[in-house]
């Protein structure tokens, strides 16, 4: 009888201890860096991408599941916290120009500006913020614009992406359904 109260008491122990994790996000989190795959490089392959990283972006990727982005989902002209969820943040390492103007390094959240032939990008100071809710363009750092490129073929999920244009410039390229947009820096 002992026995069987014990082994009662063990399993009750061990079922109340047991864990329930949330399942994985609708829009998961991701990351970009440039140089590209910085992180994972310097620890694999450092002759490949040196010690500098310039740029940082943390953002979610919603998937498009049939819907209308842009005009439909998304609204053109309206601020878009950039993705789902948390505004992205972009963190720079250094003092670097974005279409010609000049950002301080820092960390900063990325909100856009979608329009049918171009967007504009905005960096703000406000950071931690969930979507475009609580946005207040007095918080803008930067705000330029870039054309719309359309894409061949539709982009699922939302993703952000950087190329190497030459040793001190990069273009940050993001796109979703079939709207592409590059947004120049030079480091």
């Amino acid at each position: 009888m002992k026995k069987v109260f014990f082994f009662l008491l063990l399993i009750g122990f061990s079922s109340s201890m047991a864990q329930t994790f949330k399942g994985l996000d609708k829009s998961p989190m991701d990351m970009a860096y440039y140089p590209h795959d910085f992180a994972h490089d310097r620890k694999f392959a450092p002759e490949k991408v040196g010690d500098k990283c310039f740029v940082r972006v943390i953002y979610s990727r919603p998937a498009k599941k049939d819907r209308e982005v842009f005009g439909g989902m998304v609204k053109y002209d309206e601020v878009w916290r950039v993705g789902a969820n948390e505004a992205p943040e972009i963190k720079y390492y250094e003092d670097t120009k974005i279409a010609g103007k000049e950002v301080k390094k820092g960390t900063y959240s990325l909100f856009m500006i979608p329009g049918k032939t171009e967007w504009t990008i905005i960096l703000s100071n406000d950071l931690d913020v969930f979507g475009a809710y609580s946005y207040k363009q007095s918080n803008d750092v930067l705000r330029v614009s870039v054309p719309t490129v359309a894409s061949s073929e539709v982009i699922e999920n939302f993703s952000i992406k950087f190329e190497k244009v030459s040793d001190k410039e990069a273009k940050m390229v993001a796109g979703w359904e079939k709207v592409i947009v590059e947004i120049p820096m030079s480091f």
